[in-house]
């Protein structure tokens, strides 16, 4: 995936003046986002998402440019994705703030009045088979990842359910047990 325009913003409300501006006309944009080593503001991940969230808009793919920084996408949300439990959260937090916009509310309502709510909300959720026999044929994966927080499993496990193909499936399921194998953490597959 090329990265396209990017954006470097130290605060909340640059970015939700961006968003004003641009949310209806653009199709992404990737924020900058400073290490903390490199002692240089950057807009907070919470700030940014629960900002995109009120226009409508999500992130997803992160991508490093160098040692000191590294780039997030945001795009509109799709009208039919799943909701996970912090965006949920998010957005009620928005809502009681009174900082959600029609095309924000829009899509949330849409997605809880059609259930579009992730199923992994549940931290008891079960490792899907193929992935657990992937993991026990890696003694060194199947070690880190039994090590990982829940919050980190599911996320190894909602991006292998995300897959819609079965080769896309096998694919991340190989990956993940390669980056496990390396104890690398869930944002790194990407």
């Amino acid at each position: 995936m090329e990265i396209t325009e990017t954006l470097y913003l130290t605060n909340r409300k640059d970015w939700r003046a961006w968003l004003e501006k641009n949310y209806d006309k653009k199709k992404e944009i990737w924020l900058i986002y400073y290490k903390k080593h490199t002692k240089k503001k950057t807009i907070p991940y919470d700030d940014a998402v629960e900002e995109a969230l009120c226009f409508g808009w999500i992130d997803s793919t992160v991508k490093r440019i160098d040692d000191e920084k590294h780039v997030q996408r945001y795009t509109p949300r799709n009208l039919n994705s799943i909701w996970s439990e912090n965006n949920i959260a998010r957005v009620k937090k928005m809502i009681k703030e009174g900082k959600m916009k029609k095309e924000g509310l829009e899509k949330y309502n849409y997605g809880m009045k059609n259930n579009l709510i992730a199923p992994l909300t549940d931290k008891k959720i079960k490792t899907p088979e193929d992935f657990q026999k992937a993991l026990k044929n890696n003694d060194k994966a199947f070690e880190n990842f039994s090590s990982l927080a829940p919050s980190y499993k599911i996320m190894y496990i909602y991006w292998i359910l995300g897959a819609k193909r079965k080769e896309t499936r096998e694919r991340r399921i190989k990956k993940a047990v390669k980056l496990l194998s390396e104890n690398k953490r869930p944002w790194e597959m990407y």
